[in-house]
């Protein structure tokens, strides 16, 4: 052996003569000395596995402004729906001689004036925000992700017609569907809550024609968005390798789009779902506002500032808790919701 090699040590376990054969060195076996688990562990660097939500995990910490607005929406989540389990009172409970009382030790939120807790209040019209905005935005994912997803895989005309029909669906007025739907549903759905008995349609006769309306023109309306960002999505995938693959194959297009398209959008349904939240809660607050969304006695944060209008200069309390509780509910839900897009986003990551 020449003087220039001395012993040498290989990572790997079982060295291939022939490799150095290749480069003219002749060596024998006594030459090669496996390497330790401690000099393979300092020569070889691998970096750790991290999955796809793992990663956009890690990128949503990173956002203070996202994390925050997390927190606080977790601190709400409470608030509304573990809160009035330690009121010792019943939001719709009118305690006599409590009438118009100030906020203080006993009422935190003080009293309206029919001596109701405004604390338990508006924890119960915080959950019932909540709950429609989920509801209604589980809606629009429903109907904009099977529309999105047929119209971007079968493509040409049928996609041509099917965007037409969503153009025509976009110009329609939401505010005013949902006007007339509350006008034009609410004698028949009396009638019928008249007539019959059953636990259904005490349900309904107890969420009204406003939250009904309400939930009909997110139907019918709100899910265009969702619709067009899921027909981008797989026209954009539909091309891949892997679906011509399993075409080849002999998947047939329902299964591509379940098992293949729509999971690939996962993504982009999360942050347009979170984004539908807020638009849903607005849209329900200001139709209880103007006295068309929920019925007495159930409230909501926008049924509570209609409420305190008539006390407006008097007892101004009424109105900031539940506006600014309102508001910054909508706003911690539009920068979470940037954040998640951020973090989803794998253009953006570093």
């Amino acid at each position: 052996m020449s003087d220039r090699f001395e012993k040498l040590k290989l990572v790997s376990l079982q060295p291939d003569l022939e490799i150095f054969e290749k480069f003219g060195v002749e060596l024998e076996e006594d030459d090669l000395i496996p390497a330790t688990d401690e000099e393979k562990s300092s020569f070889i660097q691998t970096a750790p596995s991290i999955s796809y939500w793992k990663d956009a995990w890690r990128r949503l910490k990173a956002n203070r402004v996202a994390m925050v607005s997390l927190g606080f929406l977790v601190f709400v989540f409470l608030f509304a729906f573990i809160g009035p389990l330690f009121m010792p009172v019943d939001f719709s409970t009118q305690m006599r001689g409590y009438e118009n009382m100030p906020p203080s030790i006993y009422f935190p939120f003080g009293t309206d004036k029919l001596g109701r807790d405004l604390l338990a209040r508006t924890m119960y019209g915080t959950r019932i925000s909540l709950i429609v905005g989920i509801f209604a935005s589980f809606i629009v994912l429903v109907i904009g992700t099977i529309y999105g997803s047929i119209s971007g895989y079968l493509g040409g005309r049928v996609d041509s017609v099917m965007m037409r029909i969503l153009d025509m669906v976009y110009s329609i007025p939401d505010v005013l569907v949902v006007i007339l739907l509350s006008i034009s549903i609410d004698a028949p759905l009396k009638e019928w809550v008249n007539n019959s008995n059953s636990a259904f349609s005490r349900t309904v006769n107890a969420i009204g024609p406003g939250l009904i309306s309400i939930f009909v023109a997110f139907g019918l309306l709100y899910w265009v968005s969702m619709a067009r960002i899921i027909r981008g999505q797989v026209l954009m995938l539909k091309q891949q390798e892997y679906v011509t693959a399993v075409r080849a194959l002999g998947g047939k297009g329902g299964r591509i789009v379940k098992k293949h398209l729509f999971p690939n959008c996962i993504g982009q349904i999360t942050v347009m779902t979170a984004l539908q939240i807020p638009s849903a809660i607005f849209l329900e607050s200001f139709m209880s506002f103007l006295g068309m969304g929920v019925q007495p006695p159930m409230t909501s944060l926008g049924a509570m500032a209609a409420d305190a209008l008539s006390g407006i200069y008097t007892y101004t309390y009424r109105l900031v808790i539940p506006a600014v509780l309102l508001s910054l509910l909508i706003l911690s839900l539009n920068l979470f919701g940037d954040g998640l897009r951020d973090a989803l986003d794998p253009r953006l990551k570093k």
